[in-house]
């Protein structure tokens, strides 16, 4: 009878190391990948709760006969504010309390606006924070 030699039924270290990079490479793309759709994801619900502000203050305008200042914001929605008669205003005019963005910071309000000279604006900082940079998410 002849002896083969037995082969040996292991990885070696070279074709572990080799599977671990590809893991590594497919996981680093998965992630990328995620946290682009959760940036669309932040930046939709963001147009999605400024387009919500439409009627509360196209509401509010009908019954007062504008929008409600910039001083008093999007407040204004909730209570009265003190520089308008209360016989006027029906509200409140938004359920619950104004919503912050996804990003957990304030909406802004200006009226008039700068984008929309004849009514208001409304917007969110977007995810850097910053007013007035492309990635503010607004009524315009």
């Amino acid at each position: 009878m002849s002896r083969r030699p037995r082969r040996r039924e292991a990885f070696t270290l070279i074709e572990v190391l080799l599977v671990l990079v590809i893991l590594v490479i497919l996981g680093s793309l998965v992630g990328i990948q995620i946290r682009s759709a959760q940036k669309k994801g932040l930046v939709n619900s963001a147009k999605a709760q400024v387009g919500m502000f439409k009627t509360p203050l196209d509401m509010y305008q009908l019954d007062l006969g504008s929008y409600p200042s910039s001083s008093s914001g999007l407040e204004a929605l909730r209570s009265a504010p003190g520089d308008v008669q209360d016989s006027k205003w029906a509200g409140p005019y938004l359920e619950k309390a104004v919503p912050a963005d996804p990003w957990g910071r304030q909406y802004q309000y200006s009226n008039p606006g700068k984008h929309n000279t004849d009514g208001y604006d409304v917007w969110s900082l977007g995810p850097d924070g910053a007013d007035g940079t492309d990635d503010d998410v607004g009524n315009w």
